[in-house]
């Protein structure tokens, strides 16, 4: 019976030893098949503040209700599909200066690429609120 005990006792001493290495290695295989292929960015992904902001001024030009957050969200996330972020501030820049008076709002008003961008965003905007359930508010209106 003596013998039996020790045997018994080998094997998990010989049990315990290799455990570890074995578990760390399964464990090293789960984490290895976890990591994504690619981690690239998505496309027009715009930064967090962005998102935040436009989402804010919306809300604020459409009656400050809760009930547009998610239109909101909806309207900056179908011009995200449509333009990359250099873009969207370039246009959308365009867009809300052009109707400054005088010579100052004139380098948003007058090159020819500043009304094509404009033009661009205004009718992507448009859409979007279309496309999300929301009336789009009058330019410049709170």
């Amino acid at each position: 019976m003596a013998e039996r005990t020790d045997t018994v006792r080998k094997r998990v001493v010989l049990r315990s030893r290799m455990r570890p290495p074995v578990r760390l290695a399964v464990a090293a295989a789960l984490c290895w098949c976890a990591v994504p292929a690619h981690s690239d960015p998505l496309p027009n992904d715009y930064p967090t503040s962005a998102r935040v902001e436009f989402v804010q001024d919306c809300m604020g030009r459409t009656g400050g209700k809760l009930e547009n957050l998610y239109k909101c969200s909806c309207i900056i996330d179908r011009l995200a599909e449509k333009l990359t972020y250099d873009d969207y501030v370039e246009a959308s820049t365009f867009a809300h200066y052009s109707s400054l008076p005088g010579e100052g709002g004139g380098i948003f008003r007058d090159p020819d690429r500043a009304k094509e961008r404009a033009k661009l965003y205004r009718a992507l905007e448009s859409a979007a609120y279309k496309t999300c359930g929301l009336a789009q508010p009058p330019p410049g209106g709170r």
